[in-house]
């Protein structure tokens, strides 16, 4: 490398540290008149997660019936999705907020 490149390089690096880049970062505020959106919106949630709820309580049922049959372990796959179910409903507002 040339002197004159390194310099520039130089240069270049000093004027970056100077520089500073701060992107602030103010919270979200809600629009006025989407008060109702909100609403409609948590009682989504919470419908979806009872229902999550309600198969995680007829997957168990259903383990504990057939378990005296030796299928109790084809549930363990219902029993899976429903928990991955309420993770994605729980995780939902920051999973959108990193996708955004």
């Amino acid at each position: 490398m040339t002197p004159e490149l390194l310099s520039t390089i130089a240069l270049a690096g000093d004027l970056a540290a100077t520089v500073s880049l701060s992107i602030p970062d103010s919270p979200p505020i809600q629009p006025p008149g989407t008060e109702g959106v909100s609403t409609l919106l948590g009682w989504v949630k919470w419908i979806a997660l009872a229902i999550c709820v309600l198969g995680l309580i007829a997957a168990g049922a259903l383990m504990a019936i057939q378990s005296r049959r030796g299928e109790g372990g084809e549930h363990a796959g219902k029993i899976g999705m429903a928990l991955g179910g309420v993770i994605i409903i729980s995780a939902a507002t920051s999973l959108v907020g990193f996708f955004a």
